[in-house]
């Protein structure tokens, strides 16, 4: 299922294999849009390398947090082509305060970047 130009709903889908369920799907599309933003800005390749859903099971097996944003499909772990984490970290920031992506959490880490539309500024 394509999300956006650039997204598909399987990228998103589970490590363990599970889809994101279609009680997500509007999570799931919602964060897509905000990654395609970040994408058409850059003009690289964004890619969801880590999580985007994840089912309870696979979310302990990874020591996810017990209210990860990943359990309803709210989230995405991405890298973008030619980027650091915290170099596109700063640019969600920018693209946050432009208006073009939702405010929500941002996590950096050393080979990706947590992005979450939780709707608050959350920042680790």
């Amino acid at each position: 299922m394509q999300l956006t130009k650039n997204f598909s709903r399987q990228e998103f889908d589970c490590k363990d294999g599970t889809i994101v369920p279609d009680k997500f799907l509007f999570n799931v599309k919602e964060v897509a849009e905000n990654l395609q933003a970040l994408r058409d800005y850059l003009e690289v390749p964004v890619s969801v390398t880590g999580s985007g859903y994840r089912t309870p099971s696979h979310n302990a097996k990874v020591k996810g947090a017990k209210n990860s944003q990943h359990l309803t499909a709210s989230a995405a772990d991405i890298n973008a082509k030619g980027y650091e984490p915290k170099q596109l970290a700063e640019v969600i920031e920018l693209l946050i305060l432009k208006g073009k992506m939702k405010q929500g959490g941002i996590g950096v880490y050393p080979n990706f970047v947590h992005y979450d539309i939780r709707g608050t500024k959350v920042r680790w």
